[in-house]
């Protein structure tokens, strides 16, 4: 039984960040289809943001009306629609309609919406609902939240997606000439497998957080519920670049575990901090998600592709990947030195400014046109990615032992940061137009 409990909190927490992860991966492909082109990701972070009203719907639901929500059926509502709107994207993700006299990919927007609502309220229903079990199961749950970022990464890297060859092409010369004019062009290889097979595959994965709900619900309850504080809003962090950590509610009235912990003694207090080292680590907080929630991700089509859409393919599957990667080491390796997250900030915002410094010199960036640079910006990326996913988790474990409402301030400072981030980025983009686009075939670019 006790294995089969398992299994079911590690599919159940496969549903909790996996489509927003998703649609991450496959950008690489997307983006050379739809009429929004590389500005796409800065139009997702800020529908991400918005899909925050859904947890925020649900904070105040608790607060006002306390034991009024029935968290299992906010579960199955979400998981539901997650389920419709993975599959109404592989039928409409490339249907485009007229605004303002230019095309847009209206359908994917209002889609995508919907699957972040459901991400984003994941964050603040599903952990309170598996805080119900052991501590030995929650465990687990946060394995099954990680691979929802980890396995779209993997399947990315098996589709292939968005790669592209430079080829040849003739073009017939004018009628005083009589010989053809050569030009390269871009050529995108066929996938392994089609857009639309990608998000049939988001959709059984939302099937089976599902079924692995319906069957917790199912199973006898023969143990006590737990008592132990298992750093939830943690762990909560360890979800996609776009997360949601700190977000958590009291249920039915009930006080917080940590608090419950701490008054049966199992609960050892941590160090207490300083105003001045509580300043310091929210800083960090709003730093840390504003640059990986949106003042990155807006732009890292116009920073990886004038290097190949190889470069962008393998950073955005690499970067899914390593951020579960940093989390999972962050829970068993860790340091609470301030001094230690300053220099690790420092180190993340250098390849952080490495990357933007690149999107703001593109369509010719530094080593243009070579395997250095490609390799280059393929790296920074992953460490950017996961040496901020680190600090993300490290921070949330030392305001675990400061105290509750310390976390919950860690939640509004992120989301802060975040949306500040997309914010500030999405006019750069799409109405200033600082950063600029390119074919990576044709751009001629001084040596």
């Amino acid at each position: 039984m006790a294995l089969l409990v398992h299994m079911l909190a590690c599919a159940f927490g496969l549903g909790s960040w996996v489509a927003v992860n998703g649609l991450w991966v496959e950008l690489p492909l997307i983006v050379n289809a739809l009429p929004e082109g590389w500005e796409l990701p800065s139009y997702l972070t800020v529908i991400i943001q918005l899909a925050n009203l859904g947890p925020l719907m649900v904070t105040l639901m608790h607060k006002l009306c306390p034991g009024r929500l029935n968290e299992h059926v906010v579960i199955y509502s979400i998981l539901s629609i997650g389920i419709l709107a993975c599959i109404f994207l592989a039928f409409f993700w490339d249907k485009t309609t007229v605004v303002a006299g230019a095309p847009h990919s209206t359908a994917f927007f209002i889609i995508t919406f919907f699957l972040s609502l459901v991400d984003c309220t994941s964050s603040v229903t599903f952990l309170p609902f598996m805080m119900q079990l052991p501590a030995k199961y929650v465990t687990t749950y946060f394995i099954g939240e990680g691979l929802s970022g980890f396995i779209p990464g993997v399947v990315a890297l098996a589709q292939g997606v968005g790669m592209a060859k430079c080829v040849n092409s003739s073009q017939p010369a004018g009628n005083h000439t009589g010989t053809d004019t050569w030009l390269l062009q871009t050529e995108y290889l066929p996938p392994n497998f089609s857009t639309e097979v990608f998000f049939f595959f988001l959709a059984i994965m939302m099937c089976i957080s599902l079924a692995a709900f319906v069957a917790l619900n199912r199973i006898p309850r023969t143990f006590e519920l737990s008592t132990e504080n298992l750093v939830p809003d943690v762990a909560a962090s360890a979800s996609s670049g776009l997360d949601n950590a700190g977000l958590e509610t009291d249920i039915g009235g009930q006080k917080s575990q940590e608090e419950e912990a701490a008054k049966s003694g199992h609960l050892l207090a941590g160090p207490k901090h300083s105003m001045y080292q509580l300043t310091f680590i929210y800083v960090l907080v709003v730093w840390v998600n504003a640059a990986t929630n949106g003042l990155l991700p807006s732009v890292q089509t116009f920073s990886c592709i004038p290097y190949g859409n190889l470069a962008y393919h393998l950073s955005a599957a690499l970067a899914s990947v390593a951020n579960p990667v940093a989390c999972t080491i962050a829970m068993f390796f860790q340091n609470r030195s301030l001094i230690f997250l300053g220099v690790l900030t420092v180190m993340g915002t250098g390849f952080g400014s490495y990357n933007m410094a690149m999107a703001a010199m593109s369509p010719c960036p530094l080593l243009h046109g070579s395997a250095a640079g490609e390799a280059i910006i393929v790296l920074s990326w992953l460490f950017f990615t996961g040496t901020l996913s680190y600090i993300k988790v490290m921070v949330g474990v030392i305001l675990r032992d400061q105290s509750h409402s310390a976390l919950v301030w860690c939640g509004a400072a992120g989301q802060m940061g975040s949306l500040v981030g997309s914010l500030t980025m999405f006019p750069l983009v799409n109405i200033y137009k600082l950063f600029k686009s390119g074919d990576f075939c044709n751009t001629q670019c001084p040596s």
